[in-house]
């Protein structure tokens, strides 16, 4: 992969100062996002779509620098979609994906602000969760938390989650933790949105604002 340089925006910064989170399931893996990016103390945007497609049936969730995030999976898009044309299966992985993105931060380190959680189903390892915080090592997990929402819900996440899941339990655990995220974090809010990856294809959920679950009255 040849080096790029991607530099950050210094005065004015939009951040994402977000809530994100990944996780694999018994045939697929969700990602979902909240929709609020700031700028300081003022929200830029309540209805930001944080999951980025990236290639086929492979997503992506961002945090940190809006811009740096956003210029990042531009590059890594183009790169996957070189490959996929010149290589003769045309198949890209979940797994490459994420080593592309571990590559083009750790070289970048010292000007990007990005925290990168990819995911997706592909032919070889079916859903996949990988981690790629500020810094660019690269984490393979079963499930991936990240932005300023994330230390509110360690907990919930680790006493919850359980291998085994199906799609509908894994759905509902990424609404709630993002959900409990959001009512915590002053930088997390708005709506929530997740998309489910399958062999059979992607697929869209959108949660408004009035209708998320108030995961507080339900552990009292």
């Amino acid at each position: 992969m040849d080096p790029v340089d991607v530099s950050r925006l210094k005065e004015g910064e939009v951040n994402l100062g977000t809530s994100i989170m990944a996780v694999s399931y018994n045939g697929g893996v969700v990602l979902g996002a909240d929709s609020r990016t700031t700028m300081g103390s003022y929200i830029a945007n309540r209805v930001t779509d944080k999951l980025t497609h990236i290639s086929d049936r492979i997503y992506c969730c961002r945090s940190g620098s809006a811009a740096d995030t956003q210029a990042v999976a531009d590059v890594i898009t183009y790169y996957l979609d070189m490959y996929g044309v010149e290589s003769e299966s045309g198949h890209v992985g979940t797994e490459m994906a994420a080593n592309l993105f571990s590559q083009l931060v750790y070289g970048n380190k010292d000007r990007l602000s990005a925290g990168i959680i990819v995911a997706g189903w592909d032919k070889k390892k079916g859903g996949t969760v990988f981690n790629v915080p500020l810094g660019g090592g690269v984490f393979q997990q079963p499930w991936a938390i990240g932005g300023s929402g994330s230390s509110y819900i360690y907990g919930y996440c680790d006493s919850t989650w359980q291998p085994g899941w199906g799609k509908e339990q894994t759905l509902e655990f990424v609404k709630n933790a993002l959900s409990l995220a959001m009512s915590r974090d002053g930088s997390s809010g708005g709506t929530i949105r997740m998309v489910d990856i399958t062999e059979e294809g992607v697929t869209r959920h959108f949660i408004p604002g009035n209708e998320l679950p108030e995961l507080s009255a339900k552990l009292v």
